[in-house]
This record gives C-alpha cells, sequence and structure tokens, in this order.
C-alpha cells in the first residue's frame, strides 16, 4: 500500500494536532497544511512529522 498515516504538528508550540494518510507514491516530500491549532488559538502552517 502506498499510504501511510501521519502526523501533523503545530511548528509553534511543537503540539501533534491532527493524524491523517498521505498517497507515498504521489507526496513523497513531507507535507503542509495550514490548520487551526488549539493550544495556540490561531490558524499556523501544519507540518508532517515522522
Amino acid at each position: 500500500m502506498p499510504r501511510d498515516q501521519i502526523s501533523l504538528a503545530c511548528p509553534d508550540c511543537e503540539e501533534r494536532n491532527y493524524s491523517t494518510e498521505k498517497n507515498k507514491r504521489l507526496h513523497p516530500e513531507r507535507v503542509e497544511y495550514k490548520k487551526f491549532c488549539p493550544r495556540c488559538r490561531r490558524h499556523t502552517l501544519h507540518k508532517e512529522t515522522r
């Protein structure tokens, strides 16, 4: 299966807020999504963690 479970972490507070799946064949690099961080209480760019 080319799909992997990933966690998305806020770069400001380092909290892992979201978990999702990604297709390793289409996106081999680390992904970034703009999501709401409940700890920072604002939208930040969440990066993929391993």
